[in-house]
């Protein structure tokens, strides 16, 4: 059996797959984010998950051939990622472990290990694709000065907006009169005390502030809806970008597919990422996710492992989905 793990600044999820496509057990945890909760904390949301896992699937640890731990922020501190790398080995054995950076959690579950793109855009955002063994990613440098087309993107895009309709710089909109509602503002200028005081500039709970943008959208707010728009438009640039480096040749409908809380239901952002990707020079083929990202650690591990799951197996594990 295969164990995927898919790290997260929120959430951490763990899973056991078997060659023939099963799950046998799925467990989540908090945060794996060690820029937030430190090294010490990873190892011991790691260890939590594991035996968590391992106990609902009713085995050890010795039953599981390799293991996959997608893990934010991996990659990015090389100090860091040869801890992480210490803290999943000593879990199961470094001779089973392979950890890497959690995007690739997403590819391999939104495209089955298939050659192509995935693109993430939760509270952050990137691009990573795998083309023939290559492998190649965009974006995700940070909410300082990257992570284009996320929410923490999308809010503060949205923030800004609120500061040129308080102004006048810009017509107010719907989106003026919600913010001022949701935050309590008495006065436009208490939106800093609530950005840099109250939320303390935290980059989780700025994102959430996308909501707003999203629902000023709905209610026929054009500059909120072009928000949206321009953040599809990075996506899409992500996109081509990781395409370049993977060589693929120009005349390839490359597929490409999606993860992340603001490709949820009742999107705003995936029509215009798929316009975005239309508009290119270059062909591609949007698809829906075939699997969560949790059981594409578990798909990667497989692979790893030198045993990839059969057609078959996809299917079943995809039927489950």
């Amino acid at each position: 059996m295969f164990l995927g793990v898919d790290g997260g600044g929120t959430k951490t999820a763990f899973a056991l797959v078997d060659a023939n496509g099963g799950v046998l057990a799925r467990h989540e945890e908090g945060s794996t984010y060690h820029v937030d909760i430190g090294l010490p904390g990873v190892a011991a949301t790691l260890q939590r998950g594991v035996q968590a896992v391992l106990a609902a699937a009713g085995v050890d640890g010795g039953a599981v051939r390799y293991a996959f731990f997608g893990l934010p922020a991996y990659g990015e501190d090389r100090a860091a990622q040869r801890a992480l790398d210490l803290i999943a080995g000593a879990i199961l054995g470094p001779e089973r472990t392979l950890c890497g950076n959690d995007m690739v959690c997403s590819w391999a579950g939104s495209l089955a290990c298939m050659d192509g793109i995935s693109v993430i855009a939760g509270t952050g955002s990137m691009a990573y694709g795998e083309v023939a063994g290559r492998q190649a990613r965009a974006g995700g440098w940070g909410e300082l000065f990257s992570d284009e087309g996320s929410a923490h993107w999308i809010a503060r895009a949205g923030l800004a907006l609120f500061s040129r309709m308080s102004d006048g710089r810009a017509p107010r909109g719907p989106f003026y009169r919600l913010v001022r509602e949701r935050l309590a503002l008495e006065d436009d200028l208490d939106l800093c005390g609530v950005v840099y005081g109250q939320l303390g500039g935290d980059r989780s709970r700025i994102a959430q502030l996308a909501r707003l943008v999203s629902e000023a959208a709905g209610q026929g707010d054009e500059q909120a809806r072009a928000i949206f728009t321009d953040a599809a438009r990075e996506l899409a640039d992500m996109v081509d970008a990781v395409r370049s480096r993977l060589e693929v040749d120009p005349g390839q409908a490359l597929a490409v597919s999606y993860t992340g809380g603001l490709f949820g239901e009742g999107s705003l952002l995936l029509a215009p990422f798929e316009r975005a990707l239309a508009a290119s020079s270059r062909p591609y083929r949007l698809a829906p996710p075939r699997l969560a990202p949790v059981l594409g650690a578990a798909l990667y591990a497989a692979r790893s492992a030198g045993q990839p799951l059969g057609q078959a197996a996809l299917d079943r594990l995809a039927s489950r989905h």
